[in-house]
């Protein structure tokens, strides 16, 4: 077994398989963990036929029984890449709070559990680096994404404090904030904002996802995966508790 293993949440879809997929053809052994299964072993499939190291697990990322099963299923673990979520769409006065609270819990709560077992492991062991993925909405806001934005910010708030409390080893924290990434996350947002702000699909992409970036285009999985392989890497040790922002020049304005 490979002793440069790495775990990411919701792997089997969207920016988790393409990150996965990314950092397997780096020579990184992927531990996919995914809520569905069949999805985290479509993602190792895929890997595998490329020539690369896998294994799949159904993790649900709120359940700390789980997970810590997970972690215990494998010897060593040097990075952590906190990528799991969920979006909804909807102004405040109509959002189900049970949407709330489900937000909070798998893009917040769920990192917190994460990250607490993997550091606890990554001491142990000498070494580890974690990745959250954050997102744009980590530093600015946007109308009908409530419990998202206020998730993603608390996210920085949670790298922030795990960076110094992990200060003393070669532990590191960081957390990606890409602008738009073309998903089925995204392409069901697509759908949502076009409902709610009563446009097209095409306005929606063009005047509320592009307009912020000056450089008119969608984050792509190889730009997250080159940026993860950096902070996964020794060459990174010094870098902890830090934001990286892949906005095509949004927060420049």
């Amino acid at each position: 077994m490979s002793s440069n293993s790495i775990l990411i949440t919701g792997a089997g879809s969207g920016i988790g398989q393409g990150v996965a997929i990314y950092l397997a053809k780096a020579g990184y052994r992927i531990i996919a963990t995914d809520l569905s299964i069949q999805d985290a072993e479509t993602t190792v499939s895929a890997i595998q036929s490329a020539g690369g190291e896998a294994i799949a697990y159904a993790m649900n990322v709120t359940d700390e029984g789980a997970t810590q099963q997970v972690f215990d299923a494998e010897p060593k673990i040097i990075g952590v890449i906190n990528n799991a979520g969920i979006q909804h769409i909807d102004p405040i006065e109509d959002f189900p709070k049970d949407k709330w609270s489900a937000l909070v819990n798998i893009l917040l709560v769920g990192p917190a559990i994460t990250t607490g077992i993997a550091v606890k492991k990554m001491r142990a062991q000498g070494y580890g680096r974690i990745v959250n993925i954050g997102s744009i909405h980590g530093l600015v806001a946007s109308p009908f994404k409530s419990a998202y934005i206020s998730a993603k910010h608390g996210l920085l708030g949670l790298s922030k404090t795990v960076a110094l409390e992990t200060a003393d080893c070669d532990i590191t924290i960081n957390t990606i904030c890409p602008a738009y990434v073309k998903t089925p996350l995204v392409e069901k947002q697509i759908a949502d904002q076009a409902r709610t702000r009563g446009l097209t699909q095409d306005q929606v992409i063009q005047e509320v996802m592009l307009k912020p970036m000056p450089k008119k285009a969608f984050i792509s999985f190889e730009e997250l995966g080159g940026t993860c392989e950096y902070l996964l890497s020794p060459a990174a040790k010094n870098m902890t508790g830090q934001t990286l922002v892949l906005d095509g020049g949004w927060t420049c304005t």
